[in-house]
């Protein structure tokens, strides 16, 4: 194959799972997705604006050279003000599934490193980030994973590397020190399990296909 076409492939690849991603997040919102909704949201939805800039960093920084050289530094300024303007902190290299819903959104943190799935929900003053053990052989980083149709509620934090299990459900003011297991809830600090084998709390969950 040769390296105009490979580039090419890896291109339309890169506009497709932006495109998926993107439709995901409106379908969040508001339960589907048009183009007048996707304009909307990105000029008044303050929360919304620092997901669909993150995107965008993203979907560049997997450009081919000539192009990644051209939007990188726009795209990664008009994300700084997005955060900005939204009062979050969302890395534009963090790894997060489609269909990413944050509600309220003041006080939200998220570090380099954490995996976050498909269909989240977090509200807001929710902290997920990297822990630092420190021991005799040196300073040891840790990150979290969230996985898909998690609920995270207000000023939860979650930190190091922890697993929180598929369609679990973070109660509000939690401080996660453990893995979760998958559809059960969770609070308190320390964290404890308050119920097992529960549904998803999943508003407005997006199907995730090309």
């Amino acid at each position: 194959m040769k390296a105009s076409t490979s580039r090419r492939i890896g291109t339309k690849r890169q506009f497709a799972l932006f495109r998926l991603a993107v439709r995901a997040d409106v379908v969040r919102l508001y339960g589907r997705y048009s183009l007048g909704l996707l304009v909307w949201s990105f000029l008044f939805v303050r929360t919304f604006r620092p997901v669909f800039t993150m995107r965008l960093c993203q979907a560049a920084s997997g450009l081919p050279t000539p192009l990644r050289g051209m939007l990188m530094l726009p795209f990664r300024v008009l994300h700084y003000w997005a955060q900005q303007w939204a009062g979050i902190t969302l890395g534009w290299d963090t790894q997060v599934g489609p269909g990413f819903l944050i509600l309220h959104g003041w006080g939200v943190v998220t570090g380099r490193g954490i995996t976050i799935g498909s269909n989240v929900t977090v509200f807001h003053g929710v902290t997920i980030g990297q822990k630092h053990t420190i021991s005799v052989s040196g300073r040891v980083k840790s990150y979290p994973t969230i996985e898909d149709e998690v609920w995270i509620g207000p000023h939860a934090v979650i930190a190091g590397g922890v697993v929180v299990g598929r369609g679990s459900r973070i109660a509000p003011g939690t401080i996660v020190t453990g893995d979760v297991e998958p559809y059960s809830i969770v609070g308190g600090n320390p964290m404890r399990v308050i119920r097992t084998n529960t549904l998803p709390d999943v508003l407005n969950p997006a199907k995730l296909s090309v």
